[in-house]
């Protein structure tokens, strides 16, 4: 029997113990031996739990308890979710996490630990939920040198532009409707503003790239200023607007962001709606791979979980170690050094705009939406720097630009 500690009896928590209970029997054949729920830490008591004999408040029980294998830190946050799991790996614990902030913030102390302690540091369920996908950057395209990662990171985002571009539903309206569905938290700062998402594709960065990446060095924009409008647009230009982490290796730097993107039709990932998250990788020698699924959710999430439970279990003594160096200043690409085309919707003399548009930028795409007021006008420019581009925007005299959202080619 192989013992473990849970810490944090939240919605991810409870799941774990859910699956872990559940699918006992099938978990054991792959294993060996079955996996026991010895201890659950958290601050509150669980009267009415099955679990409710399991749960400690003090963390140096399990600690000091040699019978403890494997702990599974689901507490969210980083503090004191980093110094736990610090302390667990230092008393010979493997440590398995959903927690794509501790992961963002400490990825290269937390695998140096695991690495020093002879112990695995896993954490497949902090992108992307249930979708496996870390592990097949790490064992599955292990021959490739992936040159780009992308993807649809948030659920709760997608939802809202989902709303918006099948329903026609505001902004406003499609987040409260997230909030009623329990998608998106009362404060969505995190996911509306592409806070999450920005953890997410920073670990995807480091994993497939090989260097860390903080959060706080992403160039980040969320959906809070997409409209109606845009949508329309979006359609006349033969695709949906989606909210993408998108990094790439330009040379021996990195370029990473955050952003809404046009993306168009023939896209697979403008066919990813609702709640779902998909990932796409390049690699020079497989070419274009997708991952989907649910990006979220309690039972998604556990089911990531138990995976890297399950793997540590099955190689008890042996850590079989990720790593990533740590970020060097300077390793990063300027956003207005990367390539783009740019999606522009402004107000002024409609016809003076789009002919100074075709002067500064050449061979731009006029776009058209029903009912559009006369002195408003929107075009995609061509893909040439974003700086540049922008830099002729600025001379554009005498209107006002509402709305620019970058054009992907995924």
């Amino acid at each position: 029997m192989i013992n473990i500690a849970i810490f944090g009896f939240g919605v991810v928590g409870g799941g774990t113990a859910e699956v872990l209970t559940e699918n006992a029997s099938l978990i054991a054949s792959r294993v060996g031996e079955p996996i026991n729920i010895k201890y659950i830490l958290d601050l509150r008591d669980f009267p009415d739990s099955p679990f409710r004999d399991c749960v400690v408040h003090d963390i140096d029980v399990i600690l000091n308890d040699p019978e403890v294998k494997i702990c599974a830190e689901l507490m969210g946050g980083s503090h004191p979710a980093y110094e736990f799991s610090v302390r667990a790996m230092k008393a010979g614990k493997s440590v398995v996490t959903s927690n794509k902030e501790v992961v963002a913030n400490f990825g290269p102390e937390l695998l140096k630990t695991a690495d020093e302690c002879g112990v695995r540091y896993l954490f497949e369920a902090s992108v992307g939920g249930g979708i496996p996908v870390l592990r097949p950057i790490i064992q599955c395209l292990a021959a490739n040198e992936i040159t780009e990662v992308a993807g649809i990171l948030n659920g709760t985002t997608n939802f809202i532009l989902s709303k918006m571009i099948f329903d026609s539903m505001s902004f406003e309206d499609a987040l409260k409707l997230a909030q009623d569905n329990g998608y998106a938290e009362k404060d969505p700062t995190a996911d509306i503003e592409g806070f999450d998402a920005c953890r997410k594709i920073c670990i995807l960065a480091a994993l497939c790239f090989g260097k860390h990446i903080y959060p706080k060095s992403v160039y980040t924009e969320g959906i809070t200023k997409i409209t109606l409008e845009d949508v329309d647009y979006a359609r006349s230009w033969g695709g949906v607007i989606k909210l993408l982490g998108r990094a790439k290796k330009i040379g021996d730097k990195t370029s990473a962001m955050v952003s809404p993107a046009f993306v168009s039709d023939s896209s697979i990932l403008s066919g990813v709606n609702g709640v779902f998250n998909s990932v796409l990788i390049r690699g020079n020698a497989v070419g274009d791979v997708a991952f989907y699924g649910q990006g979220a959710g309690k039972m998604a999430t556990a089911s990531a979980v138990v995976a890297d439970m399950i793997d540590c279990a099955q190689h008890i003594g042996r850590n079989k170690g990720i790593s990533w160096d740590k970020a060097v200043d300077g390793s990063l690409v300027d956003c207005n050094e990367v390539e783009t085309a740019l999606y522009v919707r402004a107000t002024g003399c409609k016809e003076c705009a789009l002919g100074k548009a075709k002067e500064l930028f050449g061979d731009i795409k006029v776009l058209s939406r029903e009912n559009a007021p006369e002195d408003e006008f929107a075009f995609v420019t061509p893909e040439d720097k974003e700086g540049t581009l922008r830099a002729k925007l600025g001379e554009m005299e005498n209107i006002n630009v509402l709305s620019t959202i970058r054009v992907v080619n995924y």
